[in-house]
C-alpha cells in the first residue's frame, strides 16, 4: 500500500472520532487509581507524602487531559465537596501520573480517602472517580509500645554446615479476652527472622517468609494486617511460628556486623477498636509463652527444613490449647538505631502451582520427578509413609546424562528437606521456612510397598507479589522459549530482593546483576515498588562508608571494604532506568545524593593518572572464551582500568542528566563538565587515532562501552564502530560479551543500523548464544553461556547457576525493536512504535506494555508480501510510528499519533 492512502486512513480515523465529541456530553470518570509505585487501596502504607496516579478511560470522547483536580479527606463522606486534607483545585496540566500530595501532614494509622477528576482535550470535565483510600502503617519507632520477644535459642548451640549456629524454630502464643464485639483491628508485626502468624486457629495471611530481607542493622520492615474478621468477643489467641530466615541464618555469613543477630524475636502490636467504643492493645512482651518442641525442628534458607510429625501440637493456635508447660519469653527493647518502617513493596507469595510433573525414575525406594520447569519455591508432596520413617526430599536443576541426581553446583547448600512420619498412611507436607531452586525432586524413604506416581509432587513457585506488566510473543518457537526463560528467571530471582541465584549457598543481591536486568524486568512485571524498596536498602548500606562505596551485594552480608565498577553503578543506573520507564521522579529525588556519592567514590580512586580510577572490578563478568582460566578468567579480557573509567564517565553523565531533571542547574553543569574530562582521558588512554582499542586483547565489550557511553569523538567513534564489526565477524557473528557488554550489544548495533546483524547474533544456535542454552533444555536463563550441555553435562566450575537473570537483558531489545514498542519520553508520555522485522527469522511478533497511562501494544505480521501492523496507543499519550518496508520517497514516520487503535499495511520492498 502506498503511503498516501495510509495517511488518509489516519485522518479519517481522527475526523470520525471528532464527530462524536460534544461539549455538553458527560465525560467518563478516571480509572485505575493508584498511589506512589502502583499501590491500590493499601493498608499499612509506608509513605505519608504519596503521589497520585490515574488513567483516562478508553472512549471516543477522550484523547488527552487538559486539567485535573484531586481532593483528599479524612472521611469518605466529605468527598468531593469538603476535602479537609487537600484540595489541589483545578490544575491546568496533562500530567496524570505521580502527582505529589501537598496537603495536611499525615500521621501513623491514618486512613485517607481521595478522588480525582479531569478535563479532556475539549475542556469538558469528567465525573469524579470512585473513592479510593490508603491507610498508613506505624511510621516511626515511637509508635510502638511492644517489645521484641522470643526464646533464647542460641544457648542450645546447635551447629550446622561450617559450624554455623542454628536456631530451633519457635512457637509463641498469647491468649487474651475481649469484652465486646470488634469494630476494627490491625495487627502490626515483624520479626528478627521470618514468621507465620495465626489468630484463633486461622492463618492471618498467605505471605511467604515475611517480613523479608533488609539491612537489619538499619531497618526492619513492618507488615500490617486487617484482622477485624478473625477476632471475636470473649477468648482469643494470637500465635506465631518464628524461624531464622535471613536474619539469623548462615546466609549472614557470620561477619562481625551480623554476629549480634542471634536468637530470632518477634515484635507485634494488635490494636483493636471495640463496639462499646473502647480500645485494647495486645503487645508482644514477657507475658507470652513459647516452646521449641514443635514439629519444625530446624529450618535454613540454604539447607532446608526438618519436620517431625511426632512433635505436632494439635490446635496450638486455638484458644483452648493448654500452654501451661511452655516457658515465658525473653524481651529486648526497641532501639532507635534500627528503624521500624512499613514494608514498601509486596511480600513473597506462592504465585504458581506446577502440576505437570513427570516421574523420571523409580528404584531402590527412591524416585525422581521432573517439574519440566526450573522454579524457585518449595514442593508440596503427598506420599505414602510408614510410621517412624524419614522422607528425604532433595532438589536439582538438571540431571546428569544417566538420569542420576546432581547437586554439585549447590555447593555447601544442602537444600534438603526431611519429613519424619508419626503414623502410617499418606502424608502431605509443604516446607514453610526455606526455599529451593529446582526442576527435579528426588524422594527417598517412602513406603517401599507403594509404587511412585507423578501425582506425589507439585511445585509451588514463589516470588514477590507483583503482576505481569507486559507480554511478548512471536512466530519463532525458540524466541518464545527465550521470553519464557527470561520471565521465569526474573520471577525466580525476585524473592523479596533481586538475587543472583536461588539454589546454591549464595542467593545474594548482587548490584551488577541487578543493574543490567532492571529495564527488562520493568517491561515484563510490575516491579516499580520492588526496585525502589531495594534501592532504599542500597542507600542505607552505602551510608556505612564515608567515601560513598556501594557494596557488591545489598543487603551487604559480605562486608568487604571495596566496590566494583559496573556493580556500584546500580545506584545511578537503576534509578535512571526506573524514571525513564515509569516517569516517576521520586526515585531520582530519593537516589540523587547516593548517586553523587558513588561518583565521589570514583573520584577518591583517581590518584596517579587523571580521571583513570584504580579500583576493584569484576569487569565483563563471565565473558566467553577468556584468555585466562579459573577465577581470573571469570572477569573476561576487558581490563578493569578500562571498565572503571568507562563507568566513571557514564555514571557522571547520568548524574548530570538527573540533576537536569530535578532542576539543579549548577550540578548539571558541574557533572557534565566532569563527564567530558573523564571521557577525554578515556579516549586518550585507551584508543588510537584510528578508533582502535590499544589493549592487549581486542574485545567486543571494549568497543561497546566506548560507543554506548559516548566516550569518543565523532570521527573516532565512527572508526571504532567498524572495529567492533570486525570483532563480531571474527567471532563468526556470535556474541563475545559478559555481564556488562551483553545488555549494551543490541543497543549499539541498533544505533549503528546493524539490526540485521543483531538478529543474526540473537538467532545463533551454537555457543555462545541465547539459543544454545535452549537447545540444552534450559527453562530459565543461565549464569554462564555454557553452564550445561547434553553432551558434557555441567560446566565443572563451582560457580554455575542454571537460574540467573543477567543475560535475560536481551528482553528489552525484544520489546523495543523486534515488537517495536518503547518510551520516547519518560513514562511513555510519548511512545515510539518502530518494529524492525527480519523475515529470515520471523513472520510475526507482538508486545504489549501496561504503561502508566494504560495498555500500549504493537503487533505485526508479514503475509502475502504485505507487512501488517496493529497498534494501540493509550489515552493522554501520543506516538511516533515508524513503518518499515516503505520506499525511500515515501514518508516512513507518522508524528503525534493520538490515542486509538490503528492498522497499517505496506508492501515489502
Amino acid at each position: 500500500m502506498k503511503c498516501q492512502p495510509l495517511i488518509f486512513k489516519i485522518l479519517l480515523l481522527t475526523i470520525f472520532t471528532g464527530l462524536f465529541s460534544c461539549n455538553d456530553a458527560s465525560v467518563e470518570k478516571p480509572t485505575h487509581l493508584t498511589i506512589s509505585e502502583g499501590f491500590h487501596n493499601p493498608v499499612g502504607f509506608y509513605d505519608k507524602q504519596p503521589t497520585f496516579s490515574w488513567q483516562l478511560p478508553i472512549s471516543e470522547d477522550i484523547k488527552s487531559q487538559s486539567a485535573f483536580q484531586i481532593v483528599v479527606a479524612s472521611s469518605a463522606d466529605m468527598l468531593p465537596q469538603e476535602p479537609d486534607l487537600w484540595n489541589s483545585k483545578k490544575q491546568e496540566s496533562s500530567n496524570s501520573t505521580f502527582v505529589k500530595y501537598e496537603g495536611t501532614e499525615l500521621q501513623s494509622r491514618q486512613k485517607v480517602y481521595w478522588q480525582v477528576r479531569y478535563w479532556n482535550q475539549d475542556g469538558n470535565v469528567s465525573e469524579w472517580s470512585a473513592i479510593n483510600s490508603f491507610e498508613l502503617g506505624l511510621l516511626k519507632n515511637s509508635d510502638w509500645q511492644a517489645k521484641w520477644t522470643g526464646l533464647d535459642t542460641a544457648k542450645d548451640n546447635i551447629r550446622g554446615v561450617r559450624n554455623f549456629l542454628m536456631h530451633r524454630p519457635q512457637y509463641l502464643r498469647k491468649g487474651f479476652e475481649l469484652p465486646s464485639d470488634v469494630v476494627s483491628a490491625r495487627l502490626y508485626i515483624t520479626a528478627k527472622g521470618v514468621f507465620d502468624v495465626h489468630l484463633n486457629g486461622k492463618d492471618v495471611s498467605n505471605d511467604v517468609m515475611p517480613p523479608g530481607w533488609t539491612p537489619y542493622n538499619h531497618r526492619i520492615e513492618i507488615l500490617t494486617y486487617d484482622v477485624t474478621e478473625l477476632l471475636r468477643k470473649g477468648e482469643n489467641a494470637l500465635a506465631v511460628e518464628l524461624a531464622s530466615g535471613w536474619h539469623s541464618g548462615r546466609i549472614s555469613r557470620g561477619k562481625a556486623l551480623y554476629k549480634k543477630f542471634t536468637s530470632p524475636k518477634i515484635l507485634c502490636q494488635l490494636e483493636i477498636v471495640l463496639k462499646d467504643g473502647s480500645k485494647q492493645i495486645i503487645l508482644s512482651d514477657e507475658t507470652w509463652k513459647g516452646t521449641t518442641n514443635g514439629p519444625i525442628r530446624l529450618a535454613s534458607i540454604y539447607d532446608g527444613e526438618v519436620y517431625d510429625a511426632n512433635f505436632e501440637m494439635p490446635n496450638w493456635t486455638a484458644t483452648n490449647f493448654d500452654d501451661s508447660t511452655w516457658v515465658q519469653t525473653e524481651i529486648e527493647p526497641i532501639t532507635d538505631s534500627v528503624k521500624l518502617e512499613p514494608k514498601r513493596h509486596n511480600t513473597v507469595k506462592t504465585k504458581t502451582t506446577i502440576d505437570n510433573v513427570k516421574l523420571v525414575t523409580a528404584k531402590n525406594n527412591t524416585a525422581i520427578f521432573n517439574l519440566q520447569q526450573n522454579i524457585v519455591g518449595v514442593p508440596r508432596v503427598k506420599v505414602p509413609m510408614k510410621k517412624g520413617d524419614t522422607l528425604k526430599i532433595r532438589f536439582s536443576e538438571m540431571l546428569l546424562n544417566d538420569n542420576t541426581f546432581y547437586t554439585t553446583n549447590y555447593r555447601s547448600a544442602k537444600s534438603t528437606d526431611f519429613y519424619i512420619a508419626a503414623t502410617d498412611g499418606i502424608i502431605e507436607y509443604t516446607p514453610k521456612f526455606t526455599f529451593h531452586g529446582f526442576q527435579f525432586v528426588e524422594l527417598s524413604g517412602f513406603d517401599d510397598n507403594q509404587k511412585p506416581d507423578a501425582s506425589w509432587v507439585q511445585g509451588l513457585a514463589q516470588h514477590s507479589d507483583f503482576d505481569k506488566n507486559g507480554t511478548f510473543t512471536s512466530s519463532h518457537d525458540k524466541l518464545n522459549q527465550l521470553q519464557s526463560n527470561i520471565t521465569w528467571g526474573l520471577r525466580d530471582n525476585f524473592f523479596d530482593i533481586p538475587t543472583d541465584c536461588p539454589q546454591r549457598d549464595e542467593r545474594l543481591g548482587w548490584t551488577g546483576d541487578a543493574q543490567v536486568i532492571a529495564p527488562t524486568s520493568l517491561f515484563n512485571y510490575g516491579t516499580h515498588a520492588f526496585w525502589t524498596a531495594w534501592l532504599q536498602s542500597l542507600r542505607e548500606t552505602q551510608t556505612e562508608h564515608d567515601d560513598g562505596l556501594v557494596p557488591f551485594v545489598v543487603p551487604d552480608v559480605l562486608q568487604r571494604d571495596n566496590a566494583s565498577s559496573g556493580w556500584g553503578d546500580a545506584s545511578v543506573i537503576i534509578p535512571w532506568d526506573i524514571y525513564n520507564i515509569t516517569g516517576d521522579k521520586t526515585v531520582l529525588e530519593e537516589s540523587y545524593k547516593s548517586a553523587k556519592k558513588w561518583v565521589g567514590y570514583y573520584q577518591t580512586k583517581v590518584k596517579d593518572k587523571p580521571y583513570i580510577p584504580n579500583m576493584h572490578s569484576f569487569a565483563d563478568w563471565l565473558q566467553p572464551y577468556p584468555t585466562k582460566e579459573g577465577k581470573i578468567g571469570n572477569r573476561g579480557d576487558t581490563p578493569k582500568e578500562f571498565i572503571n573509567t568507562a563507568f566513571f564517565a557514564h555514571s557522571t553523565h547520568l548524574v548530570s542528566k538527573i540533576a537536569g531533571v530535578l532542576g539543579n542547574k549548577e550540578d548539571e553543569k558541574k557533572y557534565k563538565a566532569l563527564y567530558g574530562s573523564v571521557a577525554s582521558a578515556f579516549e586518550t588512554k585507551f584508543f588510537d587515532n584510528n578508533g582502535k582499542y590499544k589493549g592487549e586483547k581486542q574485545t567486543q565489550t571494549s568497543y561497546l562501552l566506548a560507543i554506548y557511553f559516548d566516550l569518543l569523538q565523532p570521527e573516532t567513534k565512527a572508526k571504532a564502530q567498524q572495529h567492533l564489526l570486525e570483532e563480531i565477524k571474527k567471532a563468526d557473528n556470535h556474541l563475545g560479551t559478559g555481564f556488562l557488554g551483553t545488555p549494551i550489544l543490541p543497543k549499539v548495533l541498533d544505533a549503528m543500523g546493524e539490526i540485521d546483524l543483531m538478529y543474526e547474533i540473537l538467532f545463533k544456535e551454537t555457543y555462545p548464544s541465547w539459543f544454545y542454552s535452549i537447545n540444552q533444555g534450559a527453562t530459565t536463563m543461565w549464569e554462564r553461556w555454557n553452564s550445561f550441555s547434553k553432551k558434557d553435562g555441567y560446566n565443572p566450575q563451582s560457580m554455575n547457576s542454571l537460574n540467573h537473570y543477567a543475560y535475560g537483558a536481551i528482553g528489552q531489545w525484544m520489546y523495543e525493536r523486534i515488537a517495536g514498542i518503547a518510551a520516547l519520553e519518560p513514562g511513555y508520555k510519548k511512545i515510539r512504535i518502530a518494529p524492525v522485522p527480519n523475515t529470515k527469522y520471523l513472520t510475526s511478533a507482538s508486545a504489549s506494555v501496561n504503561t502508566p497511562y494504560g495498555k500500549a501494544s504493537s503487533s505485526w505480521e508479514v503475509k502475502d508480501n504485505l507487512f501488517n501492523l496493529e497498534v494501540i496507543i493509550p489515552p493522554n499519550t501520543t506516538a511516533e510510528i515508524y513503518l518499515p518496508y516503505t520506499s525511500e520517497n515515501e514518508a516512513q514516520k507518522l508524528k503525534n499519533v493520538g490515542t486509538g487503535t490503528y492498522k497499517f499495511q505496506t508492501k515489502l520492498n
